[in-house]
């Protein structure tokens, strides 16, 4: 087979370098035509090197084209895999600190919440920008596969504004799937599951083994596990409230709705330390630039290592792969994935975007109807549904007063301020943000004026509940355990021993 992929965000070690492991995993694309792109070459030449290397130790003769031109690389591209963080390390930083000045305390804060909807502003201006090139120099018809955050956003406007067959994909589904399964006693792939929702916000509807309804032995068998009881707190107290259990992470979950980080007494209670992802104030901040400047440093050792095996054994969970060698050969995958809803949850707004069951094969993408979701479901994904077209309209248009009102509808962001805190510290997330921010040059400048003026509100001094960050000699005590924080896509699959 001959077709072209581009990868774009390709200095993302991470994700690069896995999803293209993923993909020479399947014999038929060893012809392939890749293309990386980046805007940071020194990253993105590190891990061309890293993959030229792969392909050689593997017998493969493809060689990848390295570009800054983002147009060059997506030239008659069939496929886009886009795995940018527009904003980098630095954004993102933003996004957490600021939010924090003002008391709202997020783990993550790149899907929702205040975080999120500022990422999402910087996501959406290039997203239109990567769409308006693919559809005038792609292969017609070109598919994105879109890892970016905040993914329900970002899919949103490449499939409504940028006119650009988008799914967006995400490893939540089989990260609680095979959670379920262990909790439960049984091997992931002996239990059958159907999720739906919203990106981060998906539910475990069906979970059956051998056609025994598991849904009703969820809730005692995580109560009675020491590890879970302990470390998924929100997302069991979620399953308490709402019937279901949730497919994100217990810090990630917890920033998405208005009841476990309101008031710094009560976050404790929620979170736990052991890894990140339950709950840290800032947590994958840490963890990235943990990994970044890792990277950066042991690169030449990792150059020294062996090749990773393109072998099935070694592929991931990530839904990529899959996707396309479903597309090219016609062999059936079905995973869940995030596409525009069009009435496939019949109880959510037509207009969305929905993580839903979906079956690929030679015939294209097919998503089967789910119907209603449980009611008190549906309503969680409805208040986090209209944040995010609110989100998606203001990004598109620079509209201030849609993004002041989708930070005022956000359920954890109103249920921490005022509405004067929240314009004061959209202000704020704008002028920080300015370089990434072209669709809000006048807003921006209005904002420093309004700035400018005194009689600010104080800050809270509020500063969360924080793990140490390592320098890069700690973690050289340590270097497997560090290696593989920088080579994962998912950072939180396993939990370390706590320190």
């Amino acid at each position: 087979m001959s077709f072209k992929i581009a990868f774009i965000g390709a200095g993302s070690v991470g994700f690069t370098r896995t999803l293209f492991s993923d993909l020479m995993t399947v014999p038929e694309f060893h012809d392939i035509e890749v293309s990386f792109t980046d805007i940071n070459q020194h990253n993105l030449e590190m891990v061309t090197q890293l993959c030229q290397r792969d392909l050689k130790e593997n017998g493969i003769n493809i060689t990848i084209h390295p570009t800054l031109d983002r147009r060059e690389a997506f030239r008659n591209a069939r496929y886009i895999i886009n795995c940018v963080r527009i904003g980098m390390l630095e954004g993102f930083e933003t996004d957490v600190e600021i939010p924090l000045k003002y008391g709202i305390d997020q783990c993550v804060g790149d899907t929702l919440c205040a975080g999120g909807i500022m990422y999402g502003q910087r996501g959406i201006a290039a997203i239109l920008d990567f769409c308006r090139d693919i559809r005038e120099v792609a292969e017609p018809g070109a598919i994105m596969l879109n890892y970016s955050n905040p993914n329900a956003m970002m899919t949103w406007a490449a499939n409504k504004y940028g006119n650009v067959k988008t799914l967006g994909l995400c490893h939540g589904v089989q990260g609680g799937h095979h959670q379920i399964a262990k909790a439960l006693g049984y091997a992931q792939d002996e239990v059958d599951i159907i999720c739906a929702g919203i990106n981060h916000q998906t539910w475990y509807i069906s979970v059956k083994h051998n056609g025994e309804d598991l849904l009703p032995k969820i809730l005692p068998a995580y109560l009675a596990d020491e590890e879970l009881s302990k470390t998924e707190k929100v997302r069991i107290d979620v399953l308490k409230n709402f019937g279901y259990y949730s497919t994100e992470s217990n810090g990630h979950l917890s920033e998405y709705v208005a009841w476990y980080r309101k008031r710094p007494d009560e976050v404790e209670k929620w979170i736990d330390l052991g890894v990140w992802i339950n709950g840290e104030t800032g947590g994958y901040l840490r963890v990235c630039r943990e990994g970044r400047n890792w990277f950066e440093d042991d690169f030449p050792n990792w150059m020294k290592e062996p090749a990773k095996e393109y072998i099935p054994e070694k592929r991931s969970r990530e839904h990529g792969s899959y996707i396309i060698e479903g597309l090219e050969t016609g062999r059936v995958y079905r995973g869940h994935f995030n596409v525009m809803n069009e009435g496939c949850i019949t109880n959510l707004p037509y207009e969305s975007v929905v993580e839903v069951p979906g079956y690929i094969d030679a015939n294209g993408i097919n998503i089967p109807k789910v119907g209603d979701l449980p009611l008190a479901c549906a309503a969680v994904c409805s208040q986090s549904i209209w944040v995010q077209r609110l989100s998606v309209e203001a990004a598109v248009a620079g509209d201030i007063t849609l993004l002041r009102q989708a930070m005022l509808m956000d359920p954890l962001t109103g249920a921490v301020c005022t509405p004067a805190e929240i314009y004061q510290m959209v202000d704020e997330m704008l002028i920080a943000g300015e370089t990434w921010l072209p669709q809000y040059k006048e807003e921006i400048e209005k904002a420093k004026a309004r700035m400018s003026l005194g009689n600010l509100i104080p800050p809270r001094n509020y500063k969360g509940i924080r793990v140490h960050e390592k320098t890069v000699e700690e973690m050289r005590q340590n270097k497997e355990e560090a290696r593989k924080n920088a080579a994962e896509t998912d950072k939180a699959k396993e939990r370390p021993s706590a320190e």
